[in-house]
């Protein structure tokens, strides 16, 4: 049994209507909820994030040890290159260039606040035809 129920990833920033728009195109979502210091939205699969303001926030620096990482996000793609270039497109940045070793292809971003987010594409486990 769960010990809770559901949950949002919040993001603190300056500007959290910004950080929404980037964040409901790169996922497809709505806005579902919108005061003056906080903007929530939902992806069509149901995952939930909302961003707060904070005047004082100070961006991540990772990988920099100073003001490290301060969160981090994964979220799966099928095409690592397209979804690159959406990324960038609607002002994220990538971190780094090479692809990690393992199991996984994954590429690291910042969004336009400066929180690193990584996209990853999971390594089919199925036999290669032909």
């Amino acid at each position: 049994m769960a010990l809770v129920n559901a949950g949002v990833v919040v993001l603190d920033c300056a500007e959290p209507e910004k950080l929404a728009e980037f964040y409901k195109a790169l996922l497809g979502a709505e806005e579902t909820e919108a005061t003056a210091n906080r903007v929530e939205i939902r992806g069509a699969d149901g995952f939930r994030m909302a961003f707060r303001r904070d005047v004082n926030a100070t961006p991540p620096s990772w990988p920099r040890p100073e003001n490290s990482l301060q969160a981090h996000l994964d979220f799966v793609v099928d095409d690592l290159d397209e979804a690159e270039r959406g990324v960038v497109g609607l002002g994220g940045r990538p971190m780094e260039a090479k692809d990690a070793p393992g199991p996984y292809e994954e590429r690291g971003f910042a969004d336009p606040a400066g929180h690193s987010f990584t996209l990853r594409r999971v390594a089919s486990t199925a036999p290669k035809q032909g």
